[in-house]
């Protein structure tokens, strides 16, 4: 399944892998559908790494899951960070704590493997 996500600098089309990480995909297309992510930022740009999104709050400290505060994580071992482009949940840190906050790689990224779940590209 595709969407895309509509900035002001166009737009960025995304596959979603909703069979290998149903949970996590239903929990972010459940925010979009929601317009949950609705005039929200990328709050954080780190060059060569990555570009975060997906707080209201627009500080890299708010957002919540569909399922509550946060949900657990979700990994399918075909899906790796292992390209530009890939979409990951971003978490606290530690193991299940995803919410509402995604990050999309600028390259790859090997040491995020196993710590944020891949759910799309």
């Amino acid at each position: 399944m595709s969407i895309s996500l509509h900035t002001n600098y166009g737009d960025i089309k995304i596959e979603l892998f909703c069979h290998e990480v149903p949970k996590t995909c239903k929990n972010f297309l459940a925010l979009c559908a929601s317009g949950y992510y609705d005039n929200t930022k990328f709050h954080r740009n780190i060059k060569g790494f990555a570009i975060q999104g997906g707080d209201p709050t627009n500080t890299g400290k708010g957002g919540e899951s569909i399922y509550g505060k946060y949900f657990d994580d979700e990994f399918d071992s075909t899906l790796k960070h292992d390209k530009r482009g890939i979409v990951s949940m971003a978490n606290k840190g530690k193991p299940n704590t995803n919410g509402s906050q995604f990050f999309i790689t600028y390259s790859r990224q090997p040491h995020l493997n196993g710590v944020y779940p891949v759910f799309a590209k």
